[in-house]
């Protein structure tokens, strides 16, 4: 029998807010454990929340790029669930009234087309804290410091039916929350994960199966193998005449397994009730309007217009507006040196490349954007030549060199001086007799090996057009 696939996401997104959603606690990554928090987000009684209102913009300005209706009147409601990194054995959320519904974004569909994915609701919440396991002393600390962390938990419909297109969609989802500055995305620090909702079912079956969830994955790679083993999990135990229970599971990368965690729970099960201590939240038309008006050019847009104005290929703009650092080294580039395709071949190649080599992401480039368009200017100028340009952007990228700078102290640029170069040339032609004879001869071999070292007795620094035109003068003469 062939089954289905049928997948649904819920994804957390930590906002770019510097302070928490209802005190004034810092959100910085990375702080000593417990010393980000204060009575009001580790839950101590008599405490009372105040909304952090840059929190609300960062939701409009998700839901208005995810193509939603902003709910005008919209609230908060408590979560009850005890979990020791949850002081306050709840969590506050909003179930009743979502401050976004009915968005959609647009991925690559499995079968080669695109299909649109639908966005059910975006929901504001407040994380919960960090368990640390200590393997060593068979115990696990608590850290509250991502207590009261402002979250943006964006859900879709069951529409996916592939590991391709959720990680399409998820890459698509995280250009657009950095492009729009809700969230930096960081997954490798926990500020995008996804949970994942799924269950098999017979291909044209209409009936839904058994779902499982299996919560708070952050690599892309970890998600597609998940999805790949979960699927596999099911259909095995449904062939072999088991049943899938519905449950949550925690996915094991390093092993390329899930395990139970605990049986999955309803809304039912979690008790909300409307959150008391804090107030409704009114939205007015004023309001989103001028947030609209503040959404820079988003990803498929950028897209359409580097291939239509740019000339671009369709793969490179899809890399190129796939990063919001990407995308600013690629348009800072341009300014620079006014050779979009150049620049566009020099991220490609170059930055790409080094990036994989030195395991860098993105974001943690040190080299000023401007850097390398000026390099660009000098390999056109005939200032270097471009294996030397490449020699160059390697400093560029490891150490934030000034490429004008260092190729003037290196003693880099290309020869101007004809009279030199002929001069070392007739050296070279002195020293390589035989070499010479042959090519006179007519053996057409023997000329590579002399511009080889001609360029070898020059340090490289002549323009190989010259040394090929002034090899061929001396040899014709």
């Amino acid at each position: 029998m062939r089954y289905e696939t049928v997948i649904g996401l819920e994804v957390h997104t930590e906002l770019a807010t510097k302070s928490k959603i209802f005190c004034g606690c810092a959100t910085k990554f990375g702080g000593a454990p417990n010393t980000q928090v204060c009575p009001v987000c580790s839950g101590m009684p008599g405490t009372l929340p105040v909304l952090n209102r840059a929190v609300v913009d960062c939701a409009i300005r998700a839901g208005l790029a995810l193509n939603c209706e902003i709910t005008r009147n919209n609230k908060f409601d408590r979560k009850n669930y005890f979990y020791p990194d949850l002081p306050k054995a709840y969590q506050v959320s909003q179930l009743y009234a979502p401050i976004c519904t009915d968005g959609w974004l647009e991925v690559a569909a499995e079968d080669g087309g695109t299909k649109r994915v639908s966005i059910r609701e975006i929901h504001m919440e407040e994380d919960a804290g960090k368990l640390v396991h200590d393997d060593w002393e068979d115990a696990s600390l608590a850290d509250y410091n991502r207590c009261g962390t402002a979250l943006l938990e964006i859900v879709t419909q069951p529409d996916f039916r592939a590991a391709s297109e959720v990680v399409d969609y998820i890459e698509k989802l995280k250009a657009i929350l950095e492009y729009t500055g809700v969230s930096d995305c960081k997954m490798q620090e926990g500020s995008l994960r996804a949970d994942i909702n799924l269950s098999v079912r017979p291909v044209g079956a209409k009936e839904l199966g058994t779902r499982t969830e299996m919560k708070n994955i952050n690599s892309l790679r970890a998600i597609a193998r998940a999805i790949e083993a979960e699927t596999a999990r099911q259909i095995e135990l449904i062939e072999d005449g088991g049943r899938v229970v519905q449950e949550t599971r925690r996915w094991d990368d390093s092993a390329g397994e899930s395990c139970s965690m605990r049986a999955k729970e309803d809304a039912q099960d979690y008790r909300y009730f409307p959150e008391p201590d804090l107030p409704p939240i009114e939205i007015t038309d004023a309001q989103i309007a001028e947030i609209r008006a503040s959404l820079p050019e988003l990803p498929q847009a950028k897209r359409r217009r580097y291939m239509e104005e740019l000339g671009l290929p369709e793969y490179d703009t899809g890399i190129l507006t796939g990063s919001v650092y990407l995308m600013r080294l690629f348009e800072e580039t341009c300014a620079a040196c006014g050779d979009p395709k150049e620049a566009a071949n020099w991220i490609m190649g170059e930055v790409l490349g080094q990036l994989k080599l030195t395991q860098t992401l993105p974001e943690n480039m040190i080299f000023a954007p401007a850097s390398l368009g000026k390099l660009i200017l000098l390999l056109r100028g005939n200032v270097i030549n471009r294996g030397t340009a490449k020699k160059v952007f390697q400093k560029v990228f490891a150490e934030n060199v000034d490429p004008e700078q260092y190729v003037k102290e290196h003693n880099l640029a290309l020869m101007t001086d004809g009279g030199a170069i002929r001069s070392a040339l007739e050296g070279v032609l002195a020293a390589n007799e035989k070499s010479v004879n042959e090519y006179r001869g007519g053996k057409a071999q023997a000329f590579q090996y002399l511009i080889g070292q001609g360029m070898r007795a020059l340090r490289g620094q002549a323009p190989a057009q010259e040394v090929t035109r002034l090899l061929k003068e001396l040899l014709d003469d």
